[in-house]
């Protein structure tokens, strides 16, 4: 439901994947955004309309994305996909970062955009700490690429996790990406990637801007 920029890449994206895909959107001309190769189903109306959905193929879809520019329109949708029509596969767009976590507590998978707009925005004005890469649809844990003081290299990448909170997910190294074990050192040049807790993330990125024997 949605066939904004958001929609319209998701659905295009679905159908080359290999997907059948079906798109709702009360404008007919955001239709055109999906361009003249797309093959899937277009329906103008509702997206929590019961006809509309019907007409869209809800009773056969295994899955049902809510990416309308309005947060309650989004989570009605996601809501009677789910429990209307027991859609497996359900997620809703929440432009509210405090409502995303209320609906993800009761069981419908939200991505709030706010949160991500604004982290990445704000790397870009500063640079230092760490840039998120990906968030869970609460905003509780983040995946980070991190900034690190230059004594880091050299010492062991569980170094990271014995001085820290945040656990080291993976390291891109010469382009190429390398998931730590006990015996990987660090080296000038990787980028350090870590799951750290949305609390805990200052205090990480305070301690990786000191050197090591600084703790």
């Amino acid at each position: 439901m949605g066939c904004g920029r958001v929609g319209s890449g998701l659905a295009k994206d679905l159908e080359a994947a290999g997907h059948t895909v079906a798109v709702i959107d009360q404008n007919r001309e955001a239709f055109r955004r999906l361009g003249a190769d797309f093959n899937g189903r277009t329906v103008a109306g509702v997206g929590f309309d019961r006809d509309t959905l019907l007409e869209a193929g809800i009773e056969q879809a295994d899955a049902f994305a809510a990416v309308s520019n309005g947060d309650n329109s989004n989570i009605l949708a996601a809501r009677v996909a789910r429990e209307t029509y027991g859609v497996a596969n359900v997620v809703a767009r929440i432009y509210d970062p405090a409502r995303a976590e209320i609906y993800q507590r009761l069981g419908i998978p939200t991505v709030a955009t706010v949160l991500w707009t604004t982290d990445q925005i704000m790397r870009r004005l500063a640079p230092e700490g760490s840039r998120s890469e990906w968030r869970d649809a609460s905003g509780t844990v983040a995946l980070c690429e991190v900034h690190m003081h230059s004594d880091w290299y050299g010492n062991p990448a569980h170094l990271i996790e014995t001085s820290t909170p945040a656990r080291v997910a993976f390291i891109t190294r010469l382009g190429e990406g390398l998931i730590p074990n006990e015996h990987t050192v660090l080296q000038e040049g990787d980028l350090v990637h870590v799951l750290v807790t949305e609390s805990d993330l200052a205090l990480v990125e305070l301690a990786l801007a000191k050197s090591p024997e600084d703790h």
